[in-house]
């Protein structure tokens, strides 16, 4: 029975370090992880990602492993990215989409070989893309749920290259993709990606190898930094999150996230519905809004063109970086809004102003 069924939260293996270093700890998918640490706080820990490095422990994600002759094709012919576009030891951001386009999970995935293929999806949504995934799958194809077999640790940061090296961790890698080294005994995959915007790496690790690499981590002076801090700086790049601004009920052609569709694929999961929804133009459309003045914004939060109700807030949060609040809001495409327009948004009943402007909020620095 899921954690899920249960209401019992999973820990990573990391827990006790967490819970050593007086981590504030909260729900996330099933799993009860650090939101924050003592001595640190939100802000501090994003501006160590945005000016030096800090590491996330980010074990909740799921793992999967598809194996088997033709593996690659058969992802491919289910996700919505084409994996034909990539070689061996590249990562790819990808959706699994419903039959009518809505978004079962967003993940990534690592290609290994044609009979190879390693998916990263959120913690809450792993068993469903195994299960989909399991169910679709012929004879000789394998899809295993490796949720707990490894744990995932993401270096962020323009000074994570540099502590990685030091710890004689190999870090030339072009932007998603990834090899294979020793870290203190312990075998890890290291990948350039992440989700902050910023130059840095997610190392997966054998589950029990995964404290002795957090510990070389802590060691060499890199922030342990929370998922509180991982959301500021997702929404500062425009990043979806899934359950908020992609979801079943919100699309990619919705959430401006056709980029990860390969709309020249002969199939997909979702693809006659959401080439119909594309051809005819999305009812609604994922837009960033800065507030001109003070506040707060929040999802589920109502967005007005004069008295006209357009939308609401999907993701909301005060930047830290920009020292303003920003939000990722689902509004009417009949509006017609162009970036630099002016709209309102009902924060606690209080109408607040905000631009209409294109993400990302703040400039990445991810190449």
């Amino acid at each position: 029975m899921s954690s899920e069924a249960t209401g019992i939260l999973q820990h990573s293996p990391l827990h006790t370090k967490h819970v050593a270093l007086g981590a504030k700890l909260a729900g996330f998918g099933g799993w009860e992880m650090p939101l924050e640490y003592a001595g640190g706080g939100v802000i501090k820990e994003h501006t160590a990602v945005r000016t030096a490095v800090g590491v996330f422990d980010v074990s909740h994600l799921g793992k999967a492993r598809v194996t088997g002759a033709g593996a690659a094709g058969f992802v491919n012919a289910c996700l919505t990215n084409d994996l034909g576009r990539i070689a061996a030891g590249k990562a790819q951001y990808t959706l699994c989409c419903a039959d009518d386009g809505g978004v079962v999970d967003d993940l990534i995935a690592y290609l290994f070989a044609d009979d190879d293929v390693f998916l990263i999806p959120n913690a809450a949504n792993t068993a469903e893309v195994v299960r989909r995934l399991s169910a679709a799958a012929p004879a000789g194809i394998t899809v295993t749920n490796e949720h707990r077999k490894y744990a995932i640790l993401a270096v962020q940061g323009p000074g994570s290259a540099a502590v990685l090296a030091g710890l004689g961790v190999p870090t030339d890698f072009e932007y998603m993709s990834f090899g294979t080294a020793t870290l203190d005994g312990a075998e890890i995959i290291v990948c350039r990606t992440g989700y902050t915007g910023e130059h840095g790496y997610e190392l997966v690790i054998g589950w029990d190898d995964a404290a002795a690499v957090w510990d070389a981590l802590i060691a060499a002076g890199v922030r342990p930094c929370g998922l509180g801090a991982r959301d500021t700086l997702r929404t500062e790049m425009g990043y979806p999150l899934h359950g908020q601004d992609l979801s079943l009920e919100i699309t990619p052609v919705q959430a401006r996230s056709g980029w990860a569709v390969g709309w020249s694929k002969p199939a997909f999961w979702g693809r006659d519905a959401l080439v119909a929804e594309k051809e005819a133009g999305p009812s609604r459309s994922l837009r960033g809004l800065e507030l001109t003045g003070r506040g707060i914004p929040r999802g589920h939060m109502r967005v007005y063109a004069g008295e006209q109700p357009i939308g609401e807030t999907t993701s909301g949060t005060f930047s830290p970086t920009k020292k303003v609040g920003i939000a990722l809001a689902l509004l009417d495409t009949s509006a017609g809004l162009t970036d630099g327009d002016l709209v309102e948004i009902d924060i606690r009943g209080r109408r607040t102003e905000a631009r209409v402007v294109k993400p990302p909020f703040v400039k990445p620095s991810v190449r």
